[in-house]
């Protein structure tokens, strides 16, 4: 009888999960009524003319990832 493997055993080193770690953003008005797209960790964002073009950045900036854009109805603030 041949020894059995196991099959969850890894193939190489684990890598970290890159999911925890990716972008992720929050688009929403500022309180005077402008579009802001911000990173949540503060790390990219922007002014943007209307919420179509905060939300294309946004969506850009994550690669189109579902999970990574976020709309908010509370007001937002751009801090440099």
């Amino acid at each position: 009888m041949s020894p059995r493997r196991s099959a969850t055993a890894p193939a190489g080193p684990v890598q970290p999960d890159r999911a925890a770690a990716a972008a992720q953003f929050v688009v929403g008005q500022d309180p005077a009524g402008r579009w802001l797209a911000i990173e949540i960790h503060g790390r990219a964002g922007g002014l943007f003319r209307s919420r179509q073009d905060a939300v294309d950045y946004a969506e850009d900036e994550t690669g189109h990832r579902p999970d990574a854009v976020f709309l908010s109805s509370e007001h937002l603030e751009l801090r440099l």
